[in-house]
């Protein structure tokens, strides 16, 4: 290949895929955000609000997975659909995605809801805790049923075409929310003082106004839209595609992610100081992570369109760049972390001492975590998934999470009762622990499937 055709290639590729990932990272950083604005407001009013919101906020976590998994499994298709020119089966899939994430946000619902004590005592046995996180749960629970259309919905549009668009709507909504939240939790513009309650209500109007503006997208007839014939009958091909595509990444996205959620148990039974701390270094973790995540989604997509349109050799021409630009990423987000260390202190100024010296080595240790999160969200999530390779995932995870970390994180705190930075370096470990696994698996070329059929 010519030097000038390779230069243009490469510059073709970087820009699909940074005009993916940009909007999605600044997507993600906007969320991320908002649960920093939470911690910060709630902060000022005493550590026990932040500790309590930040355990409420669990639930919404465990709920978001099967949201992740959902997404996922439709980027599987989608992104190869799209490339194939194919939105009949694009809307399709549309369609069974939203079937089963309604039905998913309507019993996170009704649990929250009417149930919110239950659902506090998982995670925490402090009464000081369990009380005003339940009054959380209970308001915050509407934006569950909002959120099963609108993250679907958003996750499409990423894949067909219309990925700014989805920022803004995104964006859009959490900026409501920042702005709420200030409102609401400190009785600003006429509004009484709710505090706690204040931030569940933020975070509903501002769900509800994102449903709004999905609901007025889908109205334009040029896009893929949601069909009511789609919903009724969606296709027996695909919907058995999906289910065997997103099963995997269901049961992967839970053991992981209720495995994390253990993490949050583990620690909130070492102490409201070790709560608060966690919960401000994963915050900042979050933040610091959102371009990551962002090559991660943005590769799924790329790769994806280049399988389903039959470039198999240009996907792992792709796979091989995007590792690279993975760690990259990983390392100068760990560095960025460490720099603006001196800045979150500022804002963590109401924690208590022990707190603020158990966060110092937190945010050390998510400055290497960031690295291995980098790459396993791009190989992982991305890559294979893109393929249909979604069953590696689910045994790494299974593995790693509740063989190896989990029950040696129990011993450490409840049996050995180490010191609790010894306990959170160890729940740490987990994303190196499996790439071993991933680089040997990657090697294999599984994921390197076309997907499509033909869907007349």
């Amino acid at each position: 290949m010519k030097y000038n055709e390779k230069v243009q290639k490469n510059r073709g590729f970087y820009k699909k895929l940074f005009s993916l990932v940009i909007p999605i990272a600044m997507q993600n950083l906007m969320s991320a955000i908002v649960s920093a604005s939470d911690a910060l407001m709630l902060g000022m009013q005493g550590q026990t609000a932040l500790s309590a919101v930040s355990l409420a906020t669990q639930v919404q976590f465990v709920l978001n997975l099967f949201f992740a998994a959902l997404t996922i499994g439709a980027t599987v298709l989608a992104a190869q659909y799209w490339g194939k020119k194919d939105i009949k089966s694009v809307e399709q899939i549309l369609a069974i995605s939203l079937r089963g994430s309604v039905l998913i946000s309507v019993l996170f619902f009704l649990a929250a809801a009417f149930f919110p004590e239950f659902l506090m005592r998982i995670f925490t046995n402090e009464a000081e805790l369990i009380a005003p996180g339940a009054s959380y749960l209970r308001i915050v629970s509407g934006s569950y049923l909002c959120m099963g259309v609108s993250q679907i919905y958003l996750c499409i549009m990423k894949n067909s075409g219309r990925t700014l668009r989805s920022t803004i709507y995104g964006y859009s909504a959490v900026v409501i929310n920042l702005i709420l939240n200030a409102v609401f939790i400190f009785g600003l513009c006429g509004f009484p003082v709710m505090g706690i309650r204040g931030a569940a209500l933020a975070t509903l109007l501002a769900r509800i106004v994102e449903l709004i503006l999905v609901l007025f997208e889908n109205r334009k007839k040029e896009v893929v839209r949601i069909r009511l014939q789609y919903l009724k009958n969606p296709g027996p091909v695909l919907k058995k595609d999906y289910t065997y595509y997103t099963s995997p990444v269901l049961a992967n996205e839970l053991v992981w992610g209720c495995g994390f959620t253990m993490f949050s148990v583990i620690m909130g039974h070492l102490g409201s100081d070790a709560v608060a701390a966690n919960s401000i270094a994963n915050i900042v973790k979050n933040i610091i992570a959102c371009f990551c995540l962002g090559i991660g989604a943005g590769s799924g997509i790329i790769v994806g369109n280049e399988l389903g349109g039959g470039n198999l050799e240009r996907a792992k021409e792709y796979g091989r760049k995007l590792c690279r630009i993975a760690i990259v990423s990983g390392a100068v987000s760990g560095i960025v972390l460490l720099a603006l260390s001196p800045v979150i202190f500022l804002f963590a100024s109401n924690l208590s001492i022990q707190a603020k010296e158990y966060l110092k080595v937190m945010l050390y240790i998510c400055s290497y975590y960031l690295i291995g999160k980098s790459i396993n969200s791009t190989v992982v999530a991305g890559i294979f998934c893109a393929g249909g390779d979604t069953k590696f995932g689910l045994c790494c995870d299974a593995v790693t999470m509740w063989i190896i970390i989990i029950p040696a994180g129990a011993v450490a705190a409840f049996v050995l009762k180490l010191p609790v930075l010894w306990v959170y370096f160890w729940l740490n470990l987990d994303e190196f622990v499996k790439l071993p696994a991933v680089y040997l698996h990657y090697k294999k070329y599984k994921w390197v499937k076309n997907l499509t059929v033909e869907n007349n």
